[in-house]
């Protein structure tokens, strides 16, 4: 028996060539023992001289797709190799952290492209790069327990597998044409990359499998194959994603450091970038100023676009508002109808993941799914002891929050739950989370809207249930991904949002509110205004600006602009308080602004007119003021500049800047006055608003030298609302 050190590794530690770092490392030392995962992470048992300065290098030399939380040891007795080895994973289940799908790796793309035996190989990967949550079907993470375990390695892949020098030792995917997955056309045969690129070419549309679902692909540069798209898919007017080379892409939009920087990010989300040349069709995205763009990230991809030698839309594979499709057969069933062709393989995707979709600057993530999930948050200081929660967000832009081991795993994007494929995904995501993880909460948070199916949903579950207000939720989760301690101090929260259940019955959206985690006081609202149609006006924006313009006496202004419309009925329904229900929503408020500067019928996707509003907007240091007394914000001041700039003849850009720089600075200066009454510490952003590039800028402008938190790696809209609900949750079971 040999005295030595037991050390546990706790963090992203599997499935990122861990083992054989530690091997590598263990050997460099000089140090005999073993090296193994299991439910926990990575367990290491060592013994030898410089056991200090080996568990000091641990974190600082870890690979690059590893984020090590901890590294803890303890001295201990036991029966040592004498070399060191990488051992078998032991135990079953989950606490430790599971690594997100990797974009191929520089050296993977290289062997792609040169001669080999991988030449040509859509299935090219090595431990740090390559499918990992796409693939997993339990934990530890070992091939067997992914959809990689269909396919046995041949000779010369397992030689490398189990080559310490090899950049493939121990990686889990490994494979090559002569054991691993393939790839084929249909219909057709032959080559599958040069007969989709035929295709493409003739201006057709192919499906193609990724790591997380199907994508819709035809040629970006062909205004034709995006109508047609278009039609087939049901996407009238929503911005398509792009896929292309760095070359590609700084042809069509401007490129900063941080944005190519983003782009390369393993994780390979969609990045959205101002245009600076109109190169592709309007019909990509149109009335927007930025494109979204990703850099091919699997090896088909690589190969596709190669081939082809220009971009191509990427857009996900499903209807309009149904989840993505994954399933080979499913795909033939459901997309069967409006593509020309499919490129389709045979390796099983374990779960659906769409791309993400992120900015650079400022820095949010808009959807935060494949290569970001299932990453976690470490709870701030004061959350030690937390049980498990299982937060179930809200009813648009759905994603569960699992709190465990103190962490928080915010899930990928899932869509609006109204769509009866999407409630079938936001359950079977329940379930998988439950299995993976070992998940089993003692305590579930939800929103307080008796309508949400996911309120429902944890009101089903038949254990202690904290409804989380909307708003506070929104706070709280910006609050948690900056860190903010339990016990710190108060902070005064700018939310702006479309819709959330107040605790009045009202719908709220526009708000200052002034709490911690365990509670919160509403500071300041917009006036409320009514939304006569009920959930029409979220649809059709004339009918807020109707009721917006009519409540700043300038009724006649409406008339002149929406005179076509039904307004002497919906007058009556807004006296009589029929179906018109008052909101203070700042996201209608950007839909009746836009409806006024000649936004015209119904918005065909959540969002279309605040982002043509934002897109036109050009700021020029003038803002429309925001009048109230008390916790009123009123909006009749704003309106009466915009018809004075209107009868001036202001043009439609500088008053869409002026209507950003008003709401900016309206909201910034009531949360600034708190902070410098002493009432708040800090100032936090958060709430769909936020997703506005320009909006935030300017709102941090107006905010000047008090302390901000925003939102960097959780999303601002109702994607993040559920790690708002778990912290919530979990903060009062810890304050007792």
């Amino acid at each position: 028996m040999d005295e030595g050190w037991r050390i546990r590794v706790r963090g992203q530690v599997q499935g990122v060539g861990f083992r054989p770092y530690i091997w590598q490392l263990a050997r460099q030392m000089g140090l005999r023992g073993r090296v193994f995962n299991d439910p926990e992470g990575v367990l290491i048992e060592a013994a030898g001289e410089g056991l200090t300065a080996f568990v000091a290098a641990i974190p600082a030399r870890a690979p690059v797709l590893a984020r090590v939380d901890a590294v803890l040891h303890e001295v201990a007795v036991f029966d040592l190799p004498d070399g060191f080895e990488i051992a078998p994973s032991r135990g079953v289940g989950a606490e430790t952290r599971v690594t997100p799908d990797a974009a191929t790796c520089p050296d993977c793309v290289a062997e792609v492209f040169a001669p080999g035996r991988r030449q040509g190989y859509a299935f090219t990967n090595c431990t740090h790069c390559g499918p990992r949550f796409t693939i997993l079907q339990g934990l530890p993470y070992d091939r067997a327990r992914t959809t990689m375990a269909a396919f046995p390695m041949c000779d010369a892949c397992r030689a490398e597998y189990e080559d310490p020098a090899d950049r493939r030792f121990h990686a889990q995917p490994v494979a090559c044409p002569e054991c691993g997955p393939r790839v084929w056309l249909e219909p057709g045969g032959g080559d599958a990359v040069a007969g989709a690129v035929a295709v493409l070419r003739a201006g057709g549309s192919i499906a193609v499998k990724g790591l997380g679902g199907f994508h819709l692909a035809c040629d970006a540069g062909s205004g034709e194959a995006v109508a047609r798209l278009r039609a087939r898919k049901r996407r009238p007017g929503k911005p398509f994603a792009l896929m292309g080379t760095l070359a590609m892409i700084r042809a069509v939009c401007a490129v900063s450091e941080e944005e190519a920087a983003l782009l390369r990010d393993p994780a390979a989300p969609i990045v959205l970038l101002r245009k600076r040349a109109e190169v592709l069709p309007e019909a990509v995205a149109p009335g927007q100023a930025v494109l979204g763009w990703m850099l091919p990230y699997t090896p088909l991809h690589h190969l596709l676009i190669a081939e082809f030698g220009g971009p191509l839309v990427m857009t996900s594979g499903n209807l309009s508002g149904e989840p993505q499709v994954i399933g080979n057969e499913e795909a033939r069933e459901t997309l069967g109808g409006f593509v020309d062709a499919f490129l389709m393989h045979d390796r099983a995707i374990a779960r659906r993941l769409d791309d993400s979709v992120e900015r650079a600057a400022p820095p949010m993530v808009l959807r935060r799914a494949r290569g970001r999930v299932p990453g976690t948050l470490p709870l701030p200081v004061g959350f030690e002891g937390a049980p498990q929660v299982l937060a179930y967000g809200g009813q648009m832009k759905a994603a569960l929050c699992l709190v465990k081991s103190g962490q928080a795993l915010l899930g990928h994007h899932l869509g609006e739950l109204d769509e009866a494929l999407t409630w079938e995904a936001f359950l079977a995501a329940e379930a998988d989370y439950a299995a993976l993880f070992d998940h089993w909460p003692d305590i579930v948070a939800c929103d307080p809207h008796p309508g949400y199916r996911a309120t429902q949903a944890a009101h089903a579950r038949g254990v202690p249930v904290i409804e989380v207000q909307h708003h506070h939720a929104h706070m709280a989760a910006c609050m948690a991904e900056n860190g903010w301690p339990l016990a710190a101090g108060r902070v005064a929260g700018i939310v702006l949002d479309g819709v959330g259940l107040g605790p009045d019955g009202t719908i709220w959206g526009g708000e200052v509110l002034l709490g911690d985690y365990l509670g919160f006081e509403r500071r300041g609202w917009l006036t409320p205004v009514a939304m006569p149609g009920g959930d029409r006006a979220s649809r059709e924006p004339w009918r807020v600006a109707l009721a917006q313009l009519d409540a700043a006496g300038l009724g006649h202004l409406a008339d002149e602009l929406f005179g076509t419309r039904p307004l002497a009925v919906l007058r009556q329904a807004i006296r009589a308080g029929v179906n018109a229900p008052l909101t203070s929503s700042a996201g209608r408020l950007f839909d009746a602004f836009a409806a006024v500067l000649g936004f015209d019928g119904a918005q065909t996707y959540e969002g279309e007119a605040a982002m043509g509003l934002e897109a036109r907007a050009r700021p020029d240091g003038v803002a429309y003021p925001l009048g109230g007394t008390q916790g009123n914000i009123e909006t009749a001041p704003l309106w009466r500049e915009w018809a004075r700039d209107r009868d001036a003849g202001l043009s439609a850009e500088v008053m869409a800047g002026r209507f950003h720089a008003g709401l900016a600075r309206g909201f910034a200066a009531r949360a600034r006055a708190l902070v410098e009454a002493g009432e708040a510490d800090a100032v936090a952003l958060s709430g769909g608003c936020f997703q506005n590039a320009l909006l935030l800028d300017l709102t941090l402008a107006a905010l000047g030298d008090v302390p901000v938190l925003i939102h960097r790696g959780t999303p601002a809209n109702d994607g993040g609302l559920a790690l708002g609900q778990a912290v919530v949750a979990a903060a009062r079971a810890v304050s007792g």
